[in-house]
Order: C-alpha cells, then structure tokens, then sequence
C-alpha cells in the first residue's frame, strides 16, 4: 500500500507529458521518400506536406535572413479566426433547427425544453454539416489541384475560407450551388490572382455574390428558407417553405400614412434581434455570438478594431442624414429611411460583415490610418444600398466588395499623404536650423568691431536666397 501511495505522489508531482504520436510520425517518415524530389509521387507532395504539418509542427528552419521572431504564423492566426467563429457556428446550428421545429413540429409547444433542444440541435446538424462537408471537400479539391499545378505548399487560408461560406448561405441551400459557389470563389475569387495573400475580393463574399446574382430565388435579399429535413419529418411532400426575414420586412413595408416602429413592422423585438433567434443566413443571426467573436479577434489582435469601428462610425453617420434629412422628404416612398442604426447593426449581417468579412487582413486596407477610411466606406454603402435599393435589402456584402476594390487606392493615398507630411517636417526642421545657425552668426559677428558691413551683405543674400 506504501509502494502505490508513493507512486502516485511521485507522480502528482511529476509534469504531465503529452503523448509523442510516434507511431503516426514513423509512418509519415517512411512515406516521405515517396514524395520528396525524385519520388514517384513527387508531384503530390504538396498533399503529404499539408498533412504533415497539419498534425506536427514543421521540423525545419529558415537558412537564410531575415530572420523575424514572431509567435503568430499563417496557420495559427487563421485557426483564431475559426475559434471566433465558432459561436456563430453553434448557434447558427440550434437556430437552424429551432426554425424548422417551430415551423413543422405541431407538438413543440407541448414538449419538455430538453427535448425541444435535443430536436433543435438534431436538425440543425443534419441540415448544416452536409453543407460544411460540401464545402470543404469541393475547396479542398481546387487548393489541392492549383497547389499541385504551381508547385507550393497548400495555404491555411481557405481554413476560413470553408467556414465563412456556409455561415453567409441561408439553411435549404442546394448542396450543388455550394459545391458550384465554393468552387467560384476559391478559383475566380482567390486562385487566378494567384492565391492566398495575393488575391483583391474576399473569396467568401465572391462566393456568395455568385449565388446571389446567378441563382436570385435561392438568395433572395426579402426571404429565405425554412429548411424541412425529409429524413426526420418524412410525412408531406413540402421540404421547405418561405419564412420572410425582419429585413425583408422593413425592405417590402408600403406607407399608409404614418411611421411604425421597427419592431412593428418586423415583429420582433430588438432584444430578440440581438439573440439572434429569427430567421436568416446559418451564422449571421446573432449579434451577441458576433460581439464575442470580435472580442476574441481583438485580445488576440487578429482583427483590426479600427476596421470594426469604422464601419460602425460610417454606419451611424448615413443613418443619420437619412432618419433626419433624407427621410422627412420622402417618407411616402421608403419607410427603410427611418431605421435608426441600433436597428441596423442587428439586422442581417450588419454586424457579421463588420467584424468577419471587413477585417480580412488580405483584401482589406493595410495602413492603420486607411483602416479608418476603409471602414467608413463600408458602413456609409453597407446602409445606403440597403436603404435606397429595395432589391439588395441586405447591402452589406456588395458594400465589402465594394471597398475591397477601393483598398489599393485608400492605402495609396495614406501613404502618399505621410510622404508628403513627413517631407513637410523635414523641411521645416532644415529651415529651422539654418535659421538658428545665421541668427548665432550674426550674433558673432556683431561682437566683432567693422564687421558692420559684412553683417548688411549676409542679411541682404539671405533674403535674395528666401525669395
């Protein structure tokens, strides 16, 4: 009894060793050969080097300099931004279900919560991870496909790119239209621009800009889908029914001579709003689940918050000018004129958008200042397009496209703007200097006797050079 009291006080003690995955290491080691220069599968080595460093940390170093210390790399910043989105995820997931239940299951008001949860969950999966599956698997294959063509590694990017995608897609979706948009986006979107860091768009955005133009009555701005499993309510020939969103509401309301409030016209209340159980894209739903994404992007300093508070400024800037200006002079035409931006920010994907696809660290601006206008621009389109286009009720996604185009040129100018500011305060330091040094001249020299006139002479080239 001793011996077992002081082993396990020995190893109470010890520290815990994580387990070496050696075998999984030697079966990698063995198969290298394979594919390294000069194997047989030489050409598939980019497919062994993403599973490699995938499960292992890479055991090689950089030979030559620059040598940059830095905690962050590609792969670990990208699997921060899916851990900020896995809130979204969860609860994009319960709300897929709950929707569906609420609208098929004639008993969801008579069963235990628990049930209703177990049920909620139930349906979500089955309706969203074939649509993750598709997603990856088809992206998957184009990463593959042009890394094997162009010789290089497969980049971490599209880790984020697979999960945005089905979170901007409402819960029925085709799986052929994912699979078809998946592929738009990482090719058009992403690959011809020649891959991750080098591409102008947000593949995401791309991807579900091409559903949204090419296949409209699936991605219709004023409905979506309420997904109906025929797997777990087999019983009836409808697989899914139209659900207006809170947006589509306030985009299709008609005037009838006064001003309702915005939970009138919707029917819900902000609060619920900002939950998020309402109708709507899988993950765009909840605010509060984007609120703590942009938390976590923040402290890790993965997301730019001068992006994030761009948008917001922008956004409460043209609410604004159309609830008090716009508005009075054609409220007859467009009741929209009259959200007022707490209202904005919870509807849609206002607040997905802001914190999810504009900080996007490759298609977004890169300068800190330009962050700022970036973002402005982003949030001013993002509730302009909304407002005044009754056929794009949801104008945040071209709003991003919209800017991601116009990122180049902001960060061009910020820079040319503190060239110029920083050459300016050259200048001024230079003119500073030579002024002091001909004031302690003429000081010099004006303690020295007959110099009187030598004094005049370096006055009168000094106001010659000026002029």
């Amino acid at each position: 009894m001793k011996n077992i009291l002081n082993k396990l006080q020995t190893l109470a003690k010890s520290k815990p060793v994580m387990p070496k995955m050696t075998f999984l290491r030697k079966q990698l080691d063995s198969v290298e050969k394979h594919f390294i220069k000069g194997g047989k599968l030489e050409k598939l080595h980019p497919l062994y080097d993403a599973i490699d460093t995938f499960l292992f940390v890479p055991g090689y170093k950089t030979e030559n300099g620059p040598h940059v210390r830095d905690s962050i790399d590609l792969k670990r910043s990208m699997i921060f931004v899916v851990l900020a989105l896995l809130p979204c995820l969860l609860f994009g997931i319960y709300n897929t279900g709950y929707q569906s239940n609420l609208l098929y299951d004639a008993n969801y008001g008579q069963n235990h919560i628990f049930t209703n949860i177990v049920n909620n969950v139930w349906v979500g999966l089955l309706t969203v991870l074939p649509i993750y599956i598709v997603t990856y698997s088809v992206g998957g294959i184009c990463e593959a496909i042009f890394s094997i063509v162009r010789k290089h590694e497969i980049n971490e990017g599209f880790l984020v790119t697979g999960m945005l995608i089905p979170l901007t897609l409402p819960p029925d979706i085709p799986l052929w239209m994912v699979g078809v948009a998946t592929a738009f986006g990482i090719v058009i979107g992403k690959e011809i621009f020649g891959g991750t860091g080098f591409n102008i768009f947000n593949p995401a955005l791309v991807a579900r800009a091409f559903l949204f133009f090419a296949y409209p009555a699936h991605m219709s701005g004023d409905k979506v889908w309420v997904v109906k499993p025929a797997s777990y309510y087999p019983l009836g020939s409808m697989d899914y029914m139209t659900k207006a969103t809170p947006l589509g509401d306030l985009a299709n309301t008609i005037y009838d001579g006064s001003i309702p409030y915005s939970s009138d016209i919707i029917g819900y209340s902000w609060s619920e709003m900002f939950f998020g159980l309402v109708p709507g894209s899988i993950g765009e739903t909840s605010t509060l689940c984007v609120l703590l994404g942009a938390l976590f992007l923040i402290i890790t300093g993965i997301g730019s918050w001068r992006t994030m508070f761009g948008c917001l400024a922008g956004m409460f800037f043209m609410t604004l000018i159309l609830n008090y200006i716009v508005g009075p002079l054609f409220a007859k035409e467009n009741i929209f004129l009259f959200v007022g931006p707490q209202w904005h920010f919870v509807i849609g994907s206002y607040a997905f958008a802001t914190v999810f696809m504009a900080t996007d660290p490759v298609s977004s601006a890169h300068t800190e200042r330009g962050r700022y206008y970036y973002g402005f621009l982003i949030g001013l389109m993002g509730v302009l397009i909304r407002v005044l286009n009754p056929a794009y009720p949801e104008g945040m996604m071209l709003a991003v496209l919209f800017a991601n185009g116009f990122a180049p040129l902001i960060d061009y100018y910020v820079v040319q703007a503190n060239i110029a500011r920083r050459h300016k305060r050259s200048l001024r330091r230079v003119t500073d200097k030579g002024q002091l040094q001909f004031e302690k001249d003429v000081v010099s020299s004006l303690e020295e006797p007959n110099t009187k006139i030598d004094v005049e002479q370096k006055v009168l080239r000094r106001v010659i050079s000026k002029e």
